[in-house]
């Protein structure tokens, strides 16, 4: 019985397995938490720059007036 213990114990085929596995769920969990961090901050900037243009006004060049968007 001893004999088949230490040899289950000697025994690692399956230790690169785990390491694997372990290894792939810590990408995927970085990953999402870079995307998670990416989504906010483009939503953030994206809101930033909608508030900026709404508040702009397009002019010519040629009679120093504005002209209305072209209608579809």
């Amino acid at each position: 019985m001893m004999k088949i213990f230490k040899r289950f114990r000697k025994d690692e085929s399956g230790a690169v397995t785990v390491d694997w596995v372990v290894l792939t769920a810590a990408v995927v969990a970085l990953a999402a938490v870079a995307y998670n961090q990416i989504s906010t901050g483009t939503s953030a900037i994206s809101g930033n720059v909608s508030s900026a243009l709404s508040g702009t006004t397009v002019s010519t060049g040629l009679g120093g007036g504005t002209t209305p968007a072209p209608s579809p």
